[in-house]
């Protein structure tokens, strides 16, 4: 008589034909690495395909104050804004300029048309500030660390030919200190006043590179099986409905470019983003926020950044770590997103409180956001410009950021797409099933 002998399977000769294979990552071109170490000592190392082979890591530890460099970041960003965003237009008596907009680095995106010798001197002191940052306050030289011909002088001079290079790179930078690193600029090499406008925005490293920075997190290498690409993608509109109501930017077109042969899923409360994060599963490829952001400073404790939809709520980076995904909904949630709000790109002292630092923990590919506070209508325009792209699905993020950085100051003669910077997802692209 028959019966059903007990089976033990010892061997699954299918298990490499069963599960998805993992995401394939490619390493960069460049990786430096920025770790803070005790007793105000910041040790900088590199490494990668571009850099001479030495059989080990370029390392070098310097006796720097973490606080001041993190401040003149700060400061940085704030020299964008005061310098270049907020410059009005005067004539020579200083009364307002006929016939110009009274701001039109703010509310104009093609300034190739505006007065060349207005625009060199603000690019000159934001190139300059940007070479001071990481050249003389991050990496100068100085009897403490060697001088020249120490072994900081070889590793600056390594570093400057590598990033002076023609041929654009892939650089990461994991770096424990949060610097604009597409912001940051390589030392001039003509006396101030005589470098073109051309040569001026080729300083900056965003310019230059594609930059995503790290924290020690990257979401390609975490373990996780590879999804499989939809047919349709989802993605979502996380917005403000009461900014802009003169319509004067073209964020009715974003919307449009997002709602167009895709899942679309708008949110503009709170409670309806929470309810997507907690319930699960939240299986969208890109996320999009357009809201207003700021930091609330509470006692003596750091700044935590906040965001607000329609209604006004706050969301910040412990709302979303309050609302941990339900069991077996974890790996769905990988969306690049892109945080389009005021100072939705410059987190706090402490990075546990960056919005986007807790959404890439969460799982997100990436996260690009602005570094300073950015003008609505620039804003519409690179937001429309890079998810355009970002949805055809033939380009990754960091070749679109690179590309737009580039395009809109060789083309517009504007800076800021120099001052939208990657966190992760520098190598994601959009799939879709065929």
């Amino acid at each position: 008589m028959p019966r059903e002998l007990p089976v033990r399977v010892v061997q699954d000769p299918s298990h490499g034909f069963t599960r998805l294979p993992r995401r394939a990552s490619t390493a960069p071109d460049l990786v430096v690495g920025v770790d803070l170490m005790y007793g105000d000592r910041v040790q900088v190392r590199m490494h990668g395909p571009a850099l001479p082979d030495l059989g080990s890591e370029h390392r070098v530890v310097l006796h720097r104050n973490p606080a001041e460099i993190q401040a003149v970041a700060t400061r940085l960003r704030h020299v964008w804004k005061r310098e270049f965003v907020d410059v009005q237009s005067v004539d020579a008596w200083g009364r307002p300029a006929p016939g110009r907009p009274e701001r039109p680095y703010a509310t104009l995106l093609d300034l190739s048309g505006e007065p060349e010798d207005e625009l060199r001197p603000c690019m000159e002191e934001l190139a300059a500030q940007g070479s001071y940052l990481l050249f003389d306050l991050l990496l100068g030289e100085g009897p403490r660390n060697g001088g020249a011909d120490g072994p900081l002088g070889t590793f600056r001079e390594i570093f400057i030919q590598v990033l002076s290079g023609d041929q654009p790179l892939r650089v990461r930078f994991d770096s424990e200190l949060f610097l604009p690193w597409p912001m940051l600029a390589l030392p001039g090499t003509a006396p101030t006043g005589t470098e073109s406008l051309d040569t001026l925005f080729r300083r900056f490293l965003g310019h230059r590179h594609q930059i995503e920075q790290t924290c020690g997190s990257y979401p390609g290498v975490q373990g996780r099986s590879a999804p499989r690409p939809p047919v349709i993608p989802a993605v979502s509109l996380n917005h403000d409905t009461t900014i802009d109501p003169q319509k004067r930017t073209r964020a009715g077109e974003v919307a449009a470019a997002l709602a167009k042969d895709t899942e679309f899923t708008e949110r503009t409360t709170r409670a309806e983003l929470l309810r997507a994060l907690a319930e699960g599963p939240l299986d969208e490829q890109l996320m999009y926020f357009w809201c207003h952001g700021k930091f609330r400073t509470e006692d003596d404790q750091t700044p935590c950044l906040v965001v607000r939809l329609t209604d006004g709520r706050e969301i910040d980076a412990y709302t979303v770590r309050g609302r941990p995904p339900v069991n077996g909904t974890a790996d769905l949630f990988r969306p690049l997103v892109m945080l389009n709000a005021c100072y939705a790109g410059l987190p706090s002292g402490a990075d546990l409180a960056y919005l986007g630092r807790a959404l890439i923990d969460r799982g997100a590919r990436g996260v690009i956001g602005p570094q300073i506070e950015m003008p609505q209508v620039f804003a519409a325009e690179y937001a429309l410009a890079f998810l355009t792209r970002y949805l055809e699905g033939r380009e990754t993020a960091g070749e679109i950021a690179h590309s737009l950085a580039r395009g809109f100051a060789d083309r517009y003669r504007n800076p800021l797409g120099l001052a939208y910077a990657l966190h992760g997802g520098m190598d994601e692209r959009l799939e879709r099933a065929s």
